[in-house]
Parts: structure tokens; sequence; C-alpha cells
């Protein structure tokens, strides 16, 4: 048998030429930092036994260090997982369950992405979920490509969403030809008065975050008013459990609904896997991307599963199709769908509850503290940013001393500030240690 090559030395130079790089270096060096770059070759050791191995990579291990306690989200957030989560989805069946191409030979993970979908469903009161897909980033870029048409190309975005989720759409929509256009931020929420400036009949579509990327809740009904008067669709990308007590995107009326799912089950895990929810309304249905389970009988009338939908052009017709996504991350969604099923919807509100008011009693401690004071005035679920009368870094440092994971620091206009965040995993007397320590910082 002959080698198989994906691609030849010339077109690799052809991608490196069309992304503006002359080299894989050169690609590279525009991504990662230089100083952990190799500038030489690895020193690796001569082979070790099974057991020598084990021993070495014990002790690499044992240099991760788990904080105590964390009062850091900005997209990943600390929630109690019942025991019960890790139980169900670490069985060798499910576990090992593969991707269900035969539906008569996989009725046990379809039902078990039907069942996800169901709850997705529930929670967001949209008509209809996908199966996951790899992440809340991907899932907001792809659900702008559900928006865009022939004339609709141009996609605004807030500038209050999560940084890492406007670079995702950037890169998605650069891909496609498509313009993104940021919606400006005045007083850490969208500056709607910008919005009837720039919506135009070439818009296709508005991502907002509610709440959003500071914690802040965005005034959704001028949001989707707005947008619908341009003939654009409402994209909403929310936080799960923010919606256990939240008003629905449905009650809203937005067209589709995404976020990352991170926070239903799954740990921090030194950033993931996680898995992107996607939801929409009936008449998108056929445009979201990925795999949907159905409900059906088979001939003996029995309840069935099957995977809808499957003649789409991304299976089929690839050439025409807006998205390429044909995987989904069905452990992560399982995962997703024990936690929800362990919590019902009164453990997930009282999470939800119990975070926010947290989050509530923190800021108000924090913000009593001279040079502390909060940086925005609107209301918020459980973030919250504050200045800082010294650079974060130190405030940082000195936490982490104390075993604490602080707030995220932020870059760019608002540096020198903090975004802090607390869920139900917070005490009151770990609050009040927080409030302590900065106080000392303050007074040094």
């Amino acid at each position: 048998m002959g080698n198989y090559i994906p691609s030849t030395a010339g077109e690799r130079q052809a991608m490196l030429e069309a992304i503006g790089f002359d080299s894989m270096e050169a690609l590279f060096k525009a991504q990662i930092p230089e100083k952990i770059l190799l500038d030489q070759p690895l020193d690796l050791p001569s082979g070790l036994s099974e057991k020598e191995v084990r021993s070495v990579m014990e002790a690499i291990a044992a240099k991760n260090h788990a904080f105590r306690t964390i009062f850091r989200g900005a997209g990943a957030y600390h929630h109690y997982i019942p025991s019960m989560v890790k139980s169900v989805v670490s069985n060798e069946t499910l576990l090992t369950a593969y991707t269900p191409y035969q539906a008569e030979i996989s009725q046990g993970i379809l039902q078990s992405i039907f069942e996800y979908q169901t709850m997705i469903c529930e929670l967001t009161g949209m008509d209809a979920a996908n199966a996951s897909v790899y992440d809340g980033a991907s899932a907001a870029a792809e659900a702008t490509a559900m928006c865009r048409e022939r004339k609709r190309t141009k996609v605004l975005v807030s500038a209050a969403v999560n940084p890492q989720v406007i670079r995702t759409i950037r890169t998605y929509c650069w891909g496609a030809g498509a313009a993104v256009v940021l919606l400006p931020a005045k007083d850490g929420v969208t500056d709607w008065q910008a919005m009837e400036q720039l919506a135009d009949g070439e818009t296709a579509c508005l991502y907002v975050q509610h709440p959003n990327f500071y914690g802040l809740l965005e005034d959704v009904e001028t949001a989707v008013r707005l947008t619908h008067q341009a003939g654009a669709k409402l994209i909403m990308g929310v936080n799960p459990i923010a919606q256990a007590i939240l008003k629905t995107p449905a009650a809203y009326d937005a067209d589709i609904v995404v976020g990352e799912g991170q926070p239903l089950g799954m740990p921090l895990s030194f950033g993931g896997p996680y898995l992107g929810f996607m939801a929409c309304k009936q008449d998108m249905v056929r445009k979201l991307p990925g795999r949907i389970v159905g409900e059906t009988t088979d001939r003996e009338g029995k309840r069935a599963f099957v995977l809808t939908l499957q003649a789409r052009e991304q299976h089929i017709r690839r050439e025409k199709a807006s998205s390429s996504l044909c995987s989904n991350q069905a452990l992560c969604a399982l995962t997703a769908s024990v936690y929800m099923s362990a919590m019902g919807p009164q453990g997930m509100a009282e999470a939800a509850r119990q975070s926010m008011s947290k989050a509530h009693y923190a800021a108000a401690q924090i913000s009593a503290i001279p040079g502390y004071e909060l940086k925005f005035s609107g209301e918020f679920f459980h973030e919250f940013v504050t200045k800082s009368p010294i650079p974060p870094e130190e405030i940082l440092e000195r936490l982490e001393c104390e075993d604490m994971l602080g707030g995220y620091p932020l870059q760019g206009d608002l540096e020198g500030c903090i975004l802090w965040c607390c869920t139900e995993m917070n005490t009151k007397s770990e609050i009040d240690q927080l409030v302590n320590v900065l106080k000392e910082v303050a007074e040094q």
C-alpha cells in the first residue's frame, strides 16, 4: 500500500499564504508566546518501564494545585456536582458509546441525546435543540452562520460579550466572507442607540449575551425589538444556571439561544472538554447544525429514536453547507443531562439563587472598601466588576497565598479592574476572608 498524504507541501504553503503567513513557524509565533516556544530539540530521556512512568507522572501531577476557594468565573464556573453524575457517566456502556450511525444498534446513545435535547428545550423554552457542539464559543459562531443569507451577511455582536466568543465569531465569519460589527458597550451593557444606527438591510443577526461578560443583565426586550425591526435574527447567549430563575429566551422572542454547558455538571478540569448547547425556533430547525435526534415508533409500535433531518446539506450536498459540523459532545451532553436530572428544577433554581445572593453580598462588602468601588451600577447575576486601588496582579498573588483564586483581571479600557464571581460553592466565611485580605492589601 502507498502512503496516504492528506496534503502536499505546496497545498500547505498555499493555505499558510491564504491566512497571511509564510511558514508554520510564523503561524505558531503569532499565537503562542515566544517565551514558551522551543528553541532547541526536546531533551527526552530513554524509555522507562510502566512503573517508572507512573512514578514520574504522579510526581508531575503533584505539582498541580487546586485552589481551596474560587472567586473567578469569566466563562467557566465552579458549581457543586452531585456524586451520582460521575457515577452514571463513568459506566462503561455510556463512556464508550460511539457515534450513532446505525439507529437499530444505537438506541441507548440516541435516547440519551434525545433526553438532553428535551431538557435544553425546557430550560430555554425553545422548540428544538441539537446534540450539542464543541463549546459555547463555537455554538455562538455556528448560530451566526444559521442566520446569514445571500443579501444579509453582516453580523452584529455586542462588545459586552465574552472576548473569546467574539474572536471565535470573527474567525468563522472571516472564512465565510461575512462582516462582523461590534456594538459598543456603555456602562457595562450594550449601547442600543448604536444599534439603531448600525442595523440595516444587510444585517443577518445580532448576538447578545445575558448576563453579559461583566455579569450584567442586558435589556433583551430592546435587543429583540431593534433586531426584528431590521429584519434580522436575535441570537441570545445565556448562562444555563441563570436560566433556572431568569426569563427564558423564548419568552423574549429570541430566534436562537446558545451557551456554554460547562456549569451543568462538568468540573473546571484545566479548561475542558466542555459543550456548547444550541436551541432555536421551529422555523429555523433545518438550519440547526450537527445532529438532531427525534422520537418515533418501530414497526411493532414501540418507542424508538432516530437521527432526523439527515439529508441536510452538511451530510449530503456538502458544497452548499453553511456548517461542516457532523459530530457532537455526546458524553458531555450526557453529563449535563444527568446533572439536570439530579438537581431538578428546584435544585437548579436554588443554585442560581444562592450564586446571585452570595455575589451581591460579596459586591456590597468589597465595594465598601476604599478603592474597590463597583465599576458598573446595573443589575447583575453572579459576576461583578470592581476597580482596584493597586495592580490586580498584586492582589491576586496575595490571595493565592491564602489558597484563594481571585477574580479575573480585565484588559483594555477596563485595565486595573477585576471581574469577580460567586457561586453556591462560596460560603459567607470565605467571602468575609476575601474581604479581609482585600482590606489588608489596600492598607499596605
